[in-house]
């Protein structure tokens, strides 16, 4: 069940206290630290979900002398990812998909940018959906996506996903009925076939060592305000402003009672939602890369096994090197 949270507390001390501490432990100790930070905003049970028992707003209570420790911390975390990830890449056998949903700046480039930054590039993939195209329309709405899935040994990133289709279409109906959808197709129904269709495709995913997690960054109305006036005033943000946003902006109750529709129907436990704080960016990003680095470790990872030969003929090929070089 969905869990009501407040100024980041994990239920072990303040913030700064988690914070302070956690740089020196040792690596088991602090990859056990994320994922208690992390489990707080993990939602497995949707039965009793309700989006307003999450904050928008979480801090560390720092004082100006320690606000290093926030940017230390999240190198830490994002150097832990790096060494799993390499795991990950080299064992071969299980890919990580990460997908990102969120109101218009709460943040979802910038996450992905500072937490995947020391990522090896040939083990992460990226891909953003806008509105489909004509091709893409002429699939099921799942098809665009499924062509973009990480290859195993790899994490894959979705900067919005297949759940734009029970999110932005589901707003605006009139989406709907221009998607060449059999008139027959489109019933009071659809919205919980697409849940139910979406619980499968990642039921499925995750049976064929593809694990799934999502993150729904909760931006608060008043901070996107905040936000858009800021683009507006920078000109080397001009670029990153449309419009579009204000009128998305318009309809904000709706999307938050279909955000929560769609978090209640669509998390599992194998394929859980995240519900991060998004109005301070630094704890945002901690907390998503607390996720990661928990379900990392639940995949047991570990570096290929070498038989026995293959010691002795790389002892061999050492030897002819060492003599190469006398």
């Amino acid at each position: 069940m969905g869990k009501s949270k407040s100024s980041g507390n994990n239920g072990n001390g303040n913030s700064s206290e988690n914070i302070s501490s956690f740089q020196n432990l040792n690596k088991r100790e602090q990859i056990e630290r994320a994922k208690v930070f992390s489990e707080q905003y993990r939602v497995d049970d949707g039965s009793n979900f309700r989006l307003k028992n999450y904050d928008t707003y979480a801090h560390f209570d720092l004082g100006d002398e320690d606000k290093s420790l926030v940017s230390d911390t999240l190198q830490m975390g994002i150097e832990a990812l790096v060494k799993m990830q390499d795991v990950l890449y080299a064992q071969g056998k299980w890919s990580l998909l990460l997908v990102f949903q969120a109101m218009d700046a709460a943040g979802k480039d910038g996450a992905i940018k500072h937490v995947m930054s020391g990522i090896n590039p040939q083990g992460c993939q990226v891909s953003s959906f806008k509105a489909p195209s004509n091709e893409e329309l002429d699939h099921d709405f799942l098809w665009r996506c499924q062509k973009h899935l990480p290859e195993r040994g790899r994490i894959g990133i979705f900067n919005r996903s297949y759940y734009e289709e029970v999110l932005v279409v589901r707003v605006h109906e009139q989406i709907l009925r221009s998607q060449k959808l059999a008139e027959e197709l489109i019933t009071d129904s659809i919205w919980k076939e697409r849940f139910e269709d979406i619980r499968n495709f990642e039921k499925y995913l995750n049976r064929n060592g593809t694990i799934v997690i999502k993150f729904f960054l909760n931006v608060s109305k008043e901070e996107q305000k905040k936000r858009f006036i800021e683009r507006i005033d920078d000109a080397d943000k001009n670029w990153k402003f449309s419009a579009a946003d204000i009128r998305e902006r318009e309809y904000w109750d709706s999307y938050m009672d279909n955000y929560e529709e769609m978090i209640k129907n669509t998390t599992t436990e194998n394929s859980p939602w995240y519900v991060i704080p998004a109005d301070n960016k630094s704890y945002a990003r901690i907390a998503i890369a607390s996720a990661i680095i928990h379900t990392l470790d639940e995949m047991d990872l570990e570096y290929p096994k070498v038989s026995e030969e293959k010691i002795a003929e790389l002892n061999q090929i050492r030897e002819k090197l060492i003599e190469e070089e006398n």
